[in-house]
């Protein structure tokens, strides 16, 4: 059985550094869950007055788990790639997992939590005014937009792009939105990629027509590409998106 676990040098000097310096240590640590499913489970642990987020994968399955590629070290993967490409999300403390027989077995992510945000779909489930607020909104769609289009001009896709894997600060102001959560993103070459797109794109309308207007809706999508006014392509492409989900709601 080998384990493979680093602390990023940012935080290898400090007490969360210490606290999370080993996979084992990780395991041993207790705290109440905030999310999970069959593989995973999501806890707040506090050290030297911040707050961490730990995510713990107790099994691995599919075959990914015996290629290097489980969805613990491909989520690690995605979220130091959304650091180094400028794009807003939770800054990694440590990650690492288990291996045995060549299959990854356990593994964790530690993040520093983001304070004071929630998730878009929460946001939503409760109506908040926040999403009443035009100025507010005009400056979320910029900022999801700019999301969006940087990991698609990687020849990324998300693949799971929803509300609720958008965080957002809920303090006055200029909204600031964070990516988290990526378990199943990765790059796509042409022309698999802009399935992918249609999907990520499509994934984020999903909940916008019941929140947004439709002028906001297209500005997300102009700024999405960069243009003033849709063109031919881009109608194609709209079209798609609003159709992705047809049947399936």
């Amino acid at each position: 059985m080998t384990n493979e676990w680093t602390v990023t040098p940012e935080y290898r000097e400090t007490e969360a550094g210490s606290a999370f310096d080993s996979l084992e240590k990780v395991f041993a640590l207790e705290g109440e869950a905030v999310a999970s499913d069959g593989e995973s489970c999501v806890f707040p642990f506090q050290v030297g007055g911040r707050r961490y987020y730990v995510k713990r994968y107790h099994t691995t399955k599919g075959l990914r788990s015996y290629l290097w590629m489980s969805r613990i070290s491909v989520e690690w993967r995605n979220q130091l790639r959304f650091l180094r490409w400028g794009i807003p999300a939770a800054r990694v403390v440590a990650y690492g997992q288990c291996r045995l027989l060549g299959k990854t077995v356990r593994g964790a992510l530690v993040t520093e939590a983001l304070e004071n945000t929630k998730d878009l779909a929460a946001l939503a489930l409760e109506d908040s005014p926040l999403l009443s607020d035009a100025r507010w909104v005009n400056g979320l769609v910029e900022r999801v937009a700019a999301i969006a289009r940087t990991l698609h001009s990687h020849g990324f896709a998300h693949n799971d792009l929803k509300w609720r894997n958008i965080l957002v600060r809920t303090e006055q102001g200029e909204p600031e939105a964070y990516l988290i959560d990526c378990p199943a993103g990765q790059r796509w070459c042409w022309p698999f990629l802009e399935y992918r797109i249609i999907k990520d794109l499509a994934c984020l309308d999903k909940v916008a027509k019941y929140h947004l207007s439709r002028t906001q809706r297209l500005r997300f999508y102009l700024r999405y590409a960069g243009r003033q006014r849709l063109n031919p392509q881009d109608r194609r492409r709209v079209r798609r998106v609003l159709g992705f989900f047809s049947g399936r709601e």
